[in-house]
């Protein structure tokens, strides 16, 4: 194993139509993590990102700049930098910008790996 130096601000973003920016920071080709996906993620005004769990697949969401609506089993959280919310199999979760700054999102998906 070696180590990997990842320059974030280098890496392309990609836009998704009402759900933002995003860009891979961990994966496979940029460092073989093979297991593994994590990505940052950029909503602006209106924009919402929906996380939806496999019934194999475990994720995390960081908020790492700004302020956001949280929907979990119908009810709405207002959060801000450095809360998180954990998506477990077959669950769901609704992430929605809120307040006047862009959200800014570490997203980190981990399938289950059989044995």
């Amino acid at each position: 194993m070696s180590l990997t130096f990842i320059d974030t601000n280098k890496i392309s973003h990609e836009k998704l139509p009402g759900s933002g920016e995003f860009a891979e920071i961990l994966n496979d080709k940029l460092c073989g993590a093979k297991n593994v996906v994590g990505s940052l993620r950029w909503l602006h005004a209106g924009e919402k990102l929906d996380v939806r769990s496999d019934k194999n697949t475990h994720q995390l969401v960081y908020l790492m700049q700004g302020e956001a609506t949280i929907t979990l089993d119908s009810k709405d959280y207002t959060v801000k930098k450095g809360s998180g919310v954990y998506v477990g199999p077959s669950e769901t979760v609704a992430i929605k910008q809120a307040g006047t700054a862009p959200l800014k999102l570490f997203h980190l998906a981990v399938p289950h790996l059989q044995s």
